[in-house]
């Protein structure tokens, strides 16, 4: 099953995506919403809303206000090569704030403070039930599904110092969708991921290469805090970054990104700014 948040002029709404079509949830403004429901399944299976054509569809982020986004850095064993450091013990964990998120076609801010733009391809985790120092079963149980994200990074202000939060933030610049792809369709264990820039190929790899896997990344972070339904925990990027390549290579005003993951659809996006 596919879920999706949508804009309908100043209001928005759930839906289910079924094929070329997606179905309104009744009562569910958004995906988010609709999580918070212990039912949340069953409403969705339900849907029997206006029904929409998907080409027509102006996609928000797939859950626009998480309590919580915690992204991992260094979660891919070709990126960890790629910049010459060992391979962590633990999760390297860091946040984000929810206005950085965008849609799957939304525009990608490109603050004229910004010189270092990069891009990182990510499969995001999307929780379904609060959960606090989960086992493995109980990790499992607790995922709603997934959706693909692009954790795009201002290079030059993530290394101002050595926290990474004021590169990986900044307003409009996250997207995250087109839409959740449950449990059920998804197990987050394997899919090609990639990330193009103009139409090149930057990164190209596996979520089977990750370091530390969905199930053990909510284990470790519900050790440190709850999590609720709709949080986002993206689960770190694969080699092929700009910042990695001989030159570097960055994002500049016009260049359009397109993020994929097999089996959870895609995210195109332009970057606005001058």
């Amino acid at each position: 099953m596919r879920l999706a948040t949508i804009r309908q002029g100043a209001s928005s709404a759930a839906v289910r995506v079924d094929g070329e079509r997606a179905s309104e949830i009744d009562g569910a403004a958004d995906v988010g919403e609709l999580l918070a429901d212990p039912d949340w399944r069953q409403r969705a299976e339900q849907a029997s809303g206006a029904t929409h054509d998907v080409a027509s569809l102006d996609f928000a982020p797939v859950v626009g206000r998480p309590d919580k986004i915690v992204c991992v850095g260094l979660n891919y064993r070709n990126h960890i090569m790629e910049t010459g450091r060992e391979t962590p013990e633990y999760p390297t964990l860091f946040a984000k704030f929810r206005s950085s998120l965008i849609g799957a076609h939304d525009e990608i801010a490109l603050h004229p403070k910004i010189k270092s733009l990069d891009w990182e391809a990510e499969l995001a985790v999307v929780i379904g039930s609060a959960v606090r120092d989960a086992d493995e079963d109980e990790a499992r149980a607790a995922i709603a599904g997934y959706a693909v994200l692009n954790d795009v990074t201002a290079r030059d202000w993530q290394n101002r110092t050595l926290q990474w939060l004021q590169g990986k933030t900044f307003e409009h610049s996250t997207p995250l969708g087109p839409w959740l792809t449950t449990t059920d369709e998804f197990d987050g264990s394997q899919g090609a991921i990639s990330c193009a820039v103009n139409g090149e190929t930057m990164q190209e790899s596996d979520v089977s290469d990750l370091v530390f896997g969905p199930l053990a990344l909510v284990s470790y972070i519900s050790t440190i805090v709850t999590l609720l339904p709709g949080d986002i925990i993206a689960t770190g990027t694969p080699g092929g970054v700009g910042a990695a390549r001989t030159p570097p290579r960055f994002l500049a005003p016009g260049d359009v990104v397109v993020t994929r993951i097999e089996g959870l659809g895609e995210l195109q996006n332009t970057c606005a700014g001058s």
